[in-house]
């Protein structure tokens, strides 16, 4: 079990990256980093645009490291630039594909199948700076399924990786 911290979390009702990067990102609400989210189990994160969606159960939450933020294209950066819903500081987390992790930030553990990469897009060259796409490459973050319901807040928390699973052929 290692020590980390929820730097960030990020529920949108809004998909704001649609269309042609060259148009930016749609308008969406101004609230949507939150101090506090609900996770629900094979669903996703309570309010967010993939939460229930059928076509996202397996890339419902998206995880990322705060390391990996290309922090040398801009300073200023967080998850309304990534789209990513968990930014976490102190875990390789995109090392972590085909394993299980639980995260508990003082509400009880939350459980997560780490399914897949989330590959950069070029919205990230628009949202970010130039350059950040590739930046990012390997290092955008995972795709998640959550395992439990559970409730996750920005601050100190606990991570572990429970298990593992054989990548399908």
């Amino acid at each position: 079990m290692a020590e980390v911290e929820v730097v960030e979390l990020l529920v949108s009702s809004a998909h704001r990256f649609a269309g042609r990067p060259s148009d930016g990102p749609a308008d969406g609400p101004e609230d949507e980093s939150v101090r506090e989210v609900e996770v629900r189990c094979g669903l996703g994160l309570v309010g967010d645009r993939y939460f229930g969606r059928a076509a996202h159960r397996d890339a419902a939450v998206t995880i990322m490291a705060a390391e990996n933020l290309p922090t040398h294209l801009r300073a200023s950066l967080g998850l309304p630039h990534t789209r990513r819903n968990i930014l976490l500081r102190g875990v390789d987390i995109d090392a972590l594909v085909g394993s299980t992790v639980v995260l508990d930030s003082g509400a009880g553990p939350v459980a997560f199948a780490v399914n897949r990469p989330a590959r950069p897009c070029a919205w990230m060259d628009v949202t970010i700076a130039p350059g950040a796409q590739r930046a990012l490459r390997g290092k955008g973050g995972v795709r998640c399924t959550p395992l439990s319901d559970g409730v996750l807040s920005v601050g100190r928390a606990t991570f572990d990786v429970v298990g593992t699973w054989p990548e399908p052929a």
